[in-house]
């Protein structure tokens, strides 16, 4: 039962969020880039009992993710104004997204062996 409202929650949250930005694009995507997912998951994890230290890694989890989902965003943005297909340019947006992980981890991993 928990599992189902979990759904049931989201899934309006969800599709709130996609009727606003039917109406108005702009405001939608404004709404979009909220942490709705991260602060929905922080939360289904917290009311399931999970440690104050579970909660700040995932949270530092989603910040590592952000900088690489800015860049998904930003490919497919560039991808769509240059009359791009939509399923090819997510497709490059997650191409995208991967690399700057990639990139991201190798740089990280490569700083902290110097110091």
């Amino acid at each position: 039962m928990y599992v189902l409202m979990k759904i049931a929650i989201s899934a309006i949250i969800i599709g709130i969020v996609t009727e606003v930005a039917r109406r108005f694009p702009t405001y939608g995507g404004v709404i979009a880039a909220l942490p709705l997912v991260s602060l929905l998951s922080i939360t289904w994890l917290y009311f399931q009992g999970e440690k104050t230290e579970v909660l700040s890694k995932f949270a530092l989890g989603v910040l590592w993710g952000f900088p690489a989902t800015a860049m998904m965003l930003i490919v497919i943005y560039i991808a769509l104004q240059n009359s791009v297909h939509l399923l090819i340019s997510i497709g490059l947006g997650i191409c995208g997204w991967l690399v700057f992980l990639f990139v991201q981890d190798f740089t990280i991993t490569f700083v902290r062996r110097l110091l």
